[in-house]
């Protein structure tokens, strides 16, 4: 039977042990079995030969109770409820700060708070909007080692499709990166722009060896069910050519229904329908090459209504923290210097200061906070200063954290009213974690995790050590306690 060497928790490999000895054993063969077994524990300490390999997908936006209300919502998931049946899950994840998808995906593989890792944001901070598109794109801005790079030093193939923040990793070995000129597949898109994801995947000419099996790869940021499958479409193909030994595999088609129609939407369980076949396709596929592959299902975030906007914008142009003029082509106010001005992310907004040490521009916006605030009309949950920030472990450089009530979100417009209704059954994300509709989902099963083993409400930071250890590598940068994933 396979069995897991283990050191304390971690999880070194898996090898094939015979059933246990008598006790009765003869005293010479009782010392040659002991030999063995440590022989076995060398051979294991000695390397990743004998780790599992480890599949990760992230099913973006996917609440926990997806799955464990699925009856109840008239959801058709076997695959996703075979998982609670034959493999360990969490009732919740509770995420980071901002709940957003670049800082919660970049979590999942460093096993630490944004605040550590880098990516605070999806997009970078951009005060004159001088930038289209800045989004957190790229590796290099990651501060803390990932497990692809601890997998590839410890001599495991590595692969990732669609996972954020990894243009130019190095360390992935056959990398699809989630990258885009326009964000949508629209009529705009010059078919040459195909070339641009070709340009940045690796090895070079990774894409267009695989078009000709599987198809052309995406054009543009294609969130929809159809994106999807091509993503799962070159992950299959990637596993049954290359057989990583870690891999990863962003799905966002959920992710976008919830947005345009709310969790639970008949759009939404559609998409989950569709991705749950999909989950199916990849895990049956890693699992052909090696059956002792561990699967594991994890989401970024959760979701809830959306009902009004407060545009934080408008009362830092009254206040004369932030310039704006109209633009002459546009004529649609332009911001053409600031003093302090928020970064919108979801549920929350951090509020920079163009001179972080000038105080007396701290003292005017924390009182405008303030006075925000004190009207329950504007629907700010409470103000973080800087000491707060910290404990929170999300933007670092920030005065202020601003973060809102569950269905206010944190809106751009520059003219109007400060507050807006949200007409329609607008879904969104980036509230404070601690409330209980932004809880992500995590599942896993493989040889050696327990049936039907819940982990009940867990950190999102201890998924990637958890991972770490059942793939024998290290994650040092990581402080949270691995999962304990026995009975």
């Amino acid at each position: 039977m396979l069995r897991p060497i283990m050191e304390g928790r971690k999880v070194l490999g898996l090898i094939e042990v015979a059933p246990e000895m008598p006790k009765s054993l003869p005293p010479g063969r009782l010392r040659i079995g002991k030999m063995i077994t440590a022989a076995l524990l060398l051979l294991v300490a000695a390397g990743p030969c004998l780790a599992a390999p480890v599949l990760m997908i992230s099913v973006d936006g996917m609440k926990p109770e997806y799955v464990f209300e699925a009856d109840a919502r008239g959801l058709r998931i076997p695959y996703l409820r075979t998982l609670v049946a034959e493999g360990a899950y969490s009732k919740g994840v509770v995420g980071v700060w901002p709940t957003i998808t670049y800082p919660s995906h970049t979590t999942l593989v460093t096993g630490v708070a944004p605040a550590v890792h880098g990516i605070y944001a999806n997009l970078e901070f951009d005060p004159l909007q001088h930038f289209k598109e800045s989004w957190f794109w790229y590796a290099a801005q990651i501060k803390v080692p990932t497990l692809w790079q601890a997998a590839h030093a410890a001599g495991l193939t590595t692969a990732s499709v669609g996972w954020p923040a990894t243009v130019g990793a190095a360390d992935i070995d056959y990398l699809i990166p989630e990258y885009w000129r326009i964000s949508g597949p629209t009529q705009d898109l010059n078919p040459s722009d195909r070339h641009l994801i070709a340009a940045v995947s690796v090895p070079a000419g990774l894409l267009q060896k695989m078009q000709g099996s599987v198809g052309a790869y995406l054009m543009g940021n294609d969130t929809s069910r159809q994106g999807d499958e091509v993503k799962t479409r070159f992950a299959i193909e990637i596993l049954r050519q290359r057989k990583p030994g870690f891999m990863t595999l962003h799905l966002s088609s959920l992710d976008d229904s919830e947005h345009a129609y709310g969790a639970f939407s008949v759009q939404a369980n559609q998409d989950l329908e569709a991705i749950d076949t999909m989950l199916s396709q990849l895990a049956a596929a890693a699992r052909n090459i090696n059956p002792a592959t561990i699967v594991t299902v994890v989401s970024d975030h959760g979701f809830t209504a959306l009902t009004h906007k407060t545009n934080l914008y408008i009362p830092f142009i009254k206040a004369r923290l932030i310039e704006a003029t109209p633009d002459p082509e546009t004529k649609a106010p332009k911001i053409t210097s600031w003093k302090a001005e928020p970064w919108l992310a979801g549920g929350m907004a951090a509020i920079m200061l163009h001179d972080p040490s000038d105080r007396h521009t701290e003292q005017v916006v924390g009182e405008l906070l303030s006075d925000l605030a004190a009207d329950p009309k504007n629907g700010i949950a409470f103000i973080a200063d800087r000491a707060k920030i910290k404990q929170l472990g999300g933007f670092p450089d920030a005065a202020f954290l601003v973060v809102m009530k569950s269905g206010y979100y944190a809106g751009g417009n520059v003219t109007g009213d400060i507050v807006s209704d949200m007409h329609g059954a607008y879904g969104g994300h980036g509230f404070s974690p601690d409330n209980e509709d932004m809880r992500a989902a995590f599942f896993i099963s493989g040889v050696g995790i327990p049936h039907q083993l819940d982990l009940g409400v867990i950190d999102m930071r201890q998924i990637a050590p958890t991972l770490a250890s059942l793939m024998g590598v290290a994650l040092p940068a990581s402080k949270a306690v691995p999962l304990h994933l026995a009975r």
